[in-house]
């Protein structure tokens, strides 16, 4: 049998490419698809695959309700967008409408306390 702790070390070595060649060729061999267990493998040597506890850095901000001030509301989203006063409007008023989508932490939360002071229900997904 051989020894695990000098296999380990020598897959440590191995580039993404590499390991990725390694996984077609025991996938050829053995006939299996190893779909998932490539993408952990390739982690260590190319510590590309982000951390499972690693915090996020987009967000969309969502409007799930204007609120009683919806004139308010629409005037914030076309200052967020830049978007015409039809279209601010029919995002108002769909519950769930994304206003902004993949923007930065400080750009989400600076949307979400400037509608929530608009009066509109907003969430950060």
């Amino acid at each position: 049998m051989a020894d695990m702790d000098k296999l380990v070390e020598e897959l440590g070595k191995l580039s993404v490419v590499e390991a990725a060649e390694l996984v077609s060729k025991l996938e050829e061999e053995w006939g299996v698809s190893a779909a998932a267990p490539a993408a952990v493998a390739a982690a260590p040597a190319g510590g590309a695959v982000a951390e499972a506890g690693e915090e996020k850095t987009e967000f969309d901000v969502v409007i799930k309700d204007a609120g009683p001030k919806k004139i308010e509301v629409i005037k914030v989203i076309r200052q967020l967008t830049s978007i015409g006063l039809k279209e601010a409007k029919e995002l108002a008023e769909a519950g769930g409408a994304k206003v902004m989508e993949q923007v930065g932490k400080d750009a989400a939360n600076d949307a979400k306390s400037k509608l929530e002071g608009a009066g509109a229900v907003v969430e950060l997904a």
